[in-house]
């Protein structure tokens, strides 16, 4: 991850025995080069200085008093996700390989899993031994200073039961094997008290103590209060828009030389890429080429529940550019004339869209959605596509060329 260029609030690694839990504040850590840098450990003591699962107890015993999720952001096989404006985060379990089953992992994160998210739909006494879950997120790319992203509770106020813990089959070389992904919801709560992490140490009652109200109306009523935060910079530079790593670089080139001297045919491609992006996607007409070369996708979009749904009309372009060549003023224009008679527009791009046009559609307020090369690769990713070889699978069986 990239640390922004405001202040953060950082804590020594002198001070972590004592310190509070404040929401995206930089923990610091060692600089001896062994794992005894870790500042999760000091934090919470007792909670070890290794893996993404980490807890003062243990799960197969039904003890675990607090849980802490540790994600490095760059495991592209299994990409945890944390959205800040809507407070979810996606979290992959602990069943990475081959050759073990679902719950029987060395470190038992997915035995965790299971029984919080099963205790979640309980009672409120059930919800009442779900231990808090902390997430800690690394800061930078080289050294262990971590960032704290707050206090989570198990599933989401806009989840069903089946979304929020999924079992997801993976292969690797060959080999089939399950992991889970888990929904998270990040509460809206500022600090964790270290009087509470104490108390919760000691075996102590979680509503008692400094317990977050947060925390205590999702135990008793299974309320979800959610850390709402809306982006104030909605400029994207084009290191933004493109992918931030080789493999996803390489799996958006994929794409690009899929299409390569049929761009039009990259128009099916989009509107999949979309319904990734956007699951109430209803049925989608492609239309003929135009006399400019370029070729939409109309579309419905659906509202509502499924026995009184309503559906939303758009209009969908594509663009298969390489990314020394952005998405300008001209095609953005070309959408826009096309969505006055329907409700927003959609334009997917390999590449990515020039300052000019994100100022023109965001100042303007036109309602368009502006989908570029990184937010494919995330989409996909998203969906257990994280190789070049499982998106040439996908390109293949999906969009077979002619």
């Amino acid at each position: 991850m990239t640390l922004s260029d405001a202040p953060v609030p950082q804590v020594a690694f002198t001070d972590l025995r004592t310190a509070d839990l404040t929401v995206d504040a930089l923990y610091a850590g060692g600089t001896n080069g062994n794992s005894g840098d870790d500042p999760i450990s000091k934090l919470i003591r007792g909670a070890g200085n290794q893996g993404g699962f980490r807890y003062a107890g243990w799960p197969t015993r039904g003890d675990v008093k607090l849980a802490l999720l540790y994600t490095s952001g760059d495991n592209a096989d299994w990409p945890d996700h944390l959205d800040v404006e809507t407070g979810t985060f996606t979290y992959y379990g602990d069943n990475r390989r081959p050759g073990q089953g679902l719950h029987e992992t060395p470190r038992s994160g997915n035995v965790l899993l299971r029984d919080v998210f099963a205790a979640s739909h309980a009672s409120a006494a059930a919800r009442s031994k779900v231990p808090p879950f902390f997430l800690f997120e690394r800061a930078g790319a080289s050294g262990r200073s971590v960032l704290f992203r707050g206090l989570l509770a198990p599933g989401g106020p806009t989840l069903t039961s089946d979304d929020e813990l999924t079992a997801i089959w993976r292969t690797t070389a060959g080999l089939r094997f399950q992991n889970y992904r888990a929904h998270f919801t990040v509460l809206d709560h500022e600090r964790i008290r270290r009087s509470w992490i104490e108390h919760l140490l000691a075996g102590g009652n979680p509503l008692d103590g400094d317990c977050p109200e947060v925390w205590r109306a999702w135990v008793e009523g299974r309320v979800y209060r959610p850390l709402l935060a809306p982006v104030t910079t909605v400029i994207r530079s084009k290191a933004d828009q493109l992918p931030d790593s080789p493999v996803g670089t390489a799996m958006l080139d994929e794409i690009r030389e899929y299409f390569r001297g049929r761009e039009h045919d990259f128009e099916a491609c989009a509107v999949a890429i979309w319904r990734l992006i956007a699951r109430n996607t209803g049925p989608v007409d492609l239309t003929r080429p135009s006399r400019d070369g370029g070729r939409d996708a109309v579309g419905t979009y659906g509202l509502g529940p499924a026995s009184s749904r309503i559906a939303i009309e758009f209009a969908l372009e594509a663009k298969c550019y390489a990314t020394s060549n952005s998405v300008g003023v001209r095609e953005v224009s070309r959408l826009i004339s096309r969505i006055r008679h329907r409700n927003f527009g959609v334009l997917v791009t390999t590449s990515h869209f020039h300052r000019q046009v994100q100022e023109e559609v965001h100042e303007d307020g036109h309602p368009i959605a502006l989908i570029a090369g990184r937010d494919i690769i995330d989409a996909l990713r998203q969906d257990g596509r994280t190789t070049v070889e499982a998106v040439r699978h996908w390109l293949q069986q999906s969009f077979p060329q002619p």
